[in-house]
């Protein structure tokens, strides 16, 4: 694909598998994103070495087939090769942030990631009926149309914007209508283990206190 011939942009959106090399592991681990990481999730997470999937988006009027609402999974049950086994629990096992690192400006016009505002919290309550094993991505996404409306907002930003999201955020890719190809990385930021919602919610970090309160709610 040539970046000066729009021809060549076949397809509507073309995934790139982990990326490590040193620019990307330096972009995932700047002084500003630590401390955020820190402040977010206390110690309860791990050192980025890559940056997960590009999902790099077209210019196209051919649908590009993944823009369904859903939130990520974070755990493998019983074929880690197959995503949409994966699953989420109420500790959110695996996951300590969900992540968007834009590479290119991003307009309205860009296919901007829609993100439903408070989701989490709803998804929370959903999650605190389903046990340890949680829900496989399917599943939970069969059932968010059943959750509050929420208001939609749209991750827009310049090149080197990052969104730290709460790992149990609704989202959805859209159909890009603009002009100029979209680079996003969409990786977890992983957790070192499950997190305890059952402590005092003073000494809960922020991501618990999320779950907490929509538990509650």
């Amino acid at each position: 694909m040539d970046p000066h011939k729009p021809e060549t942009w076949t397809q509507p959106v073309v995934r790139l598998g982990e990326i490590g090399l040193e620019p990307f592991q330096t972009a995932a681990n700047t002084p500003v994103l630590l401390r955020a990481f820190e402040q977010l999730a206390g110690d309860n997470w791990l050192p980025k070495t890559s940056l997960g999937t590009f999902p790099i988006r077209f210019p196209s009027k051919e649908p590009a087939g993944d823009t369904g609402w859903h939130v990520d999974a974070s755990f493998p049950y019983d074929d880690p090769h197959d995503y949409l086994k994966w699953r989420i629990n109420i500790r959110s096992k695996g996951r300590a942030l969900l992540m968007l690192f834009l590479f290119s400006d991003v307009t309205e016009s860009d296919a901007p990631t829609l993100i439903r505002e408070a989701s989490h919290q709803d998804v929370a309550k959903l999650l605190s009926k389903e046990g340890e094993h949680g829900l496989s991505f399917m599943e939970l996404a069969q059932k968010l149309d059943s959750l509050p409306k929420r208001k939609e907002v749209m991750a827009t930003g310049r090149a080197g914007t990052v969104y730290l999201c709460h790992p149990f955020i609704v989202h959805a890719a859209q159909e890009h209508r603009g002009k100029n190809p979209k680079f996003m990385a969409q990786p977890a930021l992983l957790a070192k283990r499950e997190f305890d919602i059952s402590k005092p919610i003073e000494t809960c970090c922020p991501v618990e206190q999320a779950i907490a309160k929509g538990i509650n709610s």
